[in-house]
This record gives C-alpha cells, sequence and structure tokens, in this order.
C-alpha cells in the first residue's frame, strides 16, 4: 500500500495570555502506523490533539489533515478523522448495530453496507445485535473504535483508549488498532499513559516536554538500544570499577544497581573497556546488555518526569 503523509504539524506554537504552551512543534503521522504521543503532565499532547481537531486555535505555524489546512478548511479537514476521548458515547438501552446506524445517519453520503464492514473489521460479529447494556468495557471501546471508522476516515485518533479494561481487553484492542493501521492503511494517534502497552502497540513515538518535541524514534529502533547502550558488569571490588570508570569517562555514568555496576556506552567499545577494567586490577566475571524498556528510555529523555 501507498505510504502517505496523512498529518503534517509545522512549526506550530499555541499562547494562552503570556505563556507558551506549545513551542515550535513540527512532526508528520503517515498512512499505515500507530504513533505513539507521549509525554509527562502539562506537556502539551492535550493541547496539540485539541489544535489538530479545530477545538483549539492555533497562534502561528500550521497544521494538515491529507493535505487539507485545519483551520483554512476545518470542514473538509475534520470529515477525514475517527476519535475517541477516553471512553465511547453509547446508548446503553441499544444494541451495538442500532448505535453504529444512529451514527451512519450523521453521513448522508456513506453506503448502509459500511456499517457491515466495520463490524467486521473489529470482530464483532457474534454480539452486534446485543444490548450495550450486557457488554464489557473492552467491546464498548472495540465498538467506539467501528463507530470511528464509519466515515472511513484517514485519521483515527484515540484518547487513553485502554482506560479501565482488564489485560485481555488491552490485549485485544492493541491487536485490533494495530491490525487496523495495516489493512486500512489509516494512520492512529494514540496518546495513553501506559507505557507497556504503548511498546507494544506502537510504531513510531513522539515524546513532547514543556511544549518542545524532545525526539520522534521507530519504536523498534528506540529498545534496540542502538549507539550508546547501557551495559551491566559484574566486577569485583565493585567501588575500585565505579571510581575508576569514573576517572576514564564522564560518559560513563557508572551506577551500582543489584551488585552490578550499570553504564552507558556504545557495545562496540566494550572490549576494549573490559582489557583497561583487568588491567587495573579488577575482575570482570559477567557483561551483557540491559534491556531498557520504554518507560526507562521515557524517563530518561524527559529527566525523570511522569507521563500525563
Amino acid at each position: 500500500m501507498e505510504v502517505k503523509t496523512i498529518v503534517k504539524i509545522k512549526n506550530v506554537t499555541k499562547k494562552i495570555g503570556k505563556k507558551t504552551i506549545i513551542k515550535n512543534l513540527t512532526f508528520d503521522v503517515r498512512s499505515g502506523e500507530v504513533f505513539g504521543f507521549l509525554g509527562p503532565n502539562g506537556a502539551g499532547k492535550t493541547t496539540t490533539i485539541k489544535m489538530l481537531l479545530g477545538l483549539m486555535s492555533i497562534t502561528e505555524g500550521e497544521m494538515y489533515i491529507d493535505g487539507l489546512n485545519v483551520e483554512k478548511d476545518f470542514e473538509g479537514a475534520i470529515a477525514k478523522v475517527g476519535g475517541i476521548i477516553e471512553n465511547p458515547d453509547l446508548y446503553k438501552y441499544l444494541t451495538g448495530y442500532q448505535n453504529l446506524v444512529h451514527f451512519w445517519r450523521m453521513y448522508p453520503d456513506i453506503k448502509k453496507e459500511r456499517i457491515d464492514e466495520v463490524v467486521k473489521i473489529m470482530g464483532l460479529e457474534n454480539r452486534i445485535h446485543d444490548k450495550i447494556k450486557t457488554y464489557s468495557l473492552g467491546m464498548r471501546q472495540r465498538l467506539g473504535v467501528a463507530q470511528a471508522l464509519i466515515n472511513s476516515p484517514k485519521l483515527l485518533v484515540l484518547d487513553e483508549p485502554t482506560n479501565g479494561l482488564d489485560p485481555a481487553g488491552i490485549h485485544e484492542l492493541r491487536n485490533h488498532l494495530r491490525s487496523l493501521a495495516r489493512e486500512e492503511n489509516i494512520a492512529i494517534i494514540v496518546s495513553s499513559h501506559l507505557l507497556s502497552e504503548m511498546e507494544l502497540m506502537c510504531d513510531r513515538v513522539g515524546i513532547i516536554q514543556n511544549g518542545k518535541l524532545v525526539k520522534i524514534q521507530d519504536m523498534e529502533e528506540m529498545l534496540e538500544n542502538k549507539g550508546n547502550t547501557v551495559m551491566s558488569l559484574t566486577v569485583t571490588p565493585i567501588e575500585k570499577a565505579k571510581t575508576y570508570l569514573n576517572s576514564l569517562s564522564t560518559k560513563y555514568k557508572p551506577k551500582i544497581k543489584d551488585k552490578e555496576i550499570e553504564i552507558i556506552e556504545d557495545i562496540e567499545n566494550i572490549p576494549q573497556l573490559v582489557e583497561k577494567l583487568v588491567a587495573h586490577e579488577i575482575k570482570i566475571y559477567d557483561v551483557h546488555k540491559v534491556h531498557q524498556s520504554l518507560e526507562e528510555k521515557f524517563l530518561e529523555m524527559t529527566g525523570g518526569n511522569q507521563i500525563a
């Protein structure tokens, strides 16, 4: 499938009074990918999403959805978007199908067959004619996504889509979203505080802090620990090793953790470092690469600030 830029955010700044909330934000989101939007409390995630959806004005810069300027052609741009903010609004006394029909009626140009298509996409065939009050929270979330897909959007925006779900529900929704991005070739933006889920769900992540973009990176590259890597060394005497590593370079940042020393170093340089430690009469028993989770990477990049 053709990969297109669906969301383009270009030099966007948002000011409220004298305070600058978003500072010169620029990034793209492509079709066929799940893009995770992360940041500490007050970083500007919600403000960015509100501007993208036309719920808040842009002070400076431009936002585009599938090539349409959000401010200059709001109706055209927003017609290409589907979304859920936390929990979907559903009529519990109606069936799942009746809820979808009610939503479908808002789109006069869409054929009714689209309802059956989104039901199949989200795997709801067996329960679609049951009343919503009998659905689990996970089922309601899936129906909410189906509802958001009625208008065949180019962009799906989900804010905290796994809130309140049990592990099985999270797993189920995650798999549906990943396959949805690829099979329907749409762009999905997910904002969440569950970093372990973002790690499994997203193709790329964008990290924002204090209104500025810290980094955008492919999830696979981020978790592969390319370049500078966290290495763990089992050595004796451990305090002597820490002191010596500090004297060699400020880059290592040695930390004693569970009777081991963790340092930051390119894996290609480890053999030479081991030689230096041995020559300094430090015994080496084990050296291995530490797998950093998305949460650890996030805290490292944001200086320990917690996710929103």
